[in-house]
């Protein structure tokens, strides 16, 4: 009999810690920060901003008529359950993989909560410069972009070598 090897499900911790730092970022954006208001952070470049996202990045889907709630709800449920899986395949030392999995996971089950409680996603940071402003996001999707752009990057960098026999 082969010897278990641990695998990275640990690495769920990761996405325990972007839930609770997501869900409480925004209790305190609905309880402290008026709507549509810009607040500077840094006069020019950074504002709290309260506003709410219906549909996916860049708005995409926002004005569906609200089926794309439930669509959402299913395909972050779906991705989740799939990388699960695969840190259930993962070595847990292996952190350019479980890392990347953990940040994806931990982001969108935060919009899914969101999605579930209020129907639409609470965003907060906006970044701009002069006239020209990033749309609006929250901790979740900055731990989703994160984590795609560490599977990406580690997927792409990251290659195995062929092992000779």
């Amino acid at each position: 009999m082969r010897p278990v090897k641990p695998n990275a499900l640990v690495w769920l911790a990761l996405s325990a810690l972007v839930i609770v730092l997501d869900q409480w970022s925004k209790y305190w954006v609905l309880t402290a920060l008026p709507e549509y208001t810009a607040i500077p952070v840094i006069e020019g470049v950074w504002n709290w901003y309260r506003t709410y996202n219906t549909g996916a990045a860049f708005s995409f889907l926002s004005d569906a008529g609200g089926w794309q709630k439930y669509f959402f709800v299913v395909l972050a449920a779906g991705i989740c359950g799939l990388l699960a899986y695969w840190l259930t395949r993962t070595a847990r030392g292996d952190w350019k993989t479980a890392l990347p999995y953990a940040l994806v996971i931990g982001g969108a089950v935060g919009n899914v909560i969101d999605r579930l409680i209020h129907g639409h996603v609470v965003d907060f940071i906006q970044w701009h410069w002069q006239d020209w402003y990033w749309p609006a996001f929250n901790i979740a999707d900055a731990a989703i972009v994160g984590g795609a752009i560490g599977i990406a990057l580690f997927g792409l960098l990251g290659g195995h070598a062929d092992k000779k026999a």
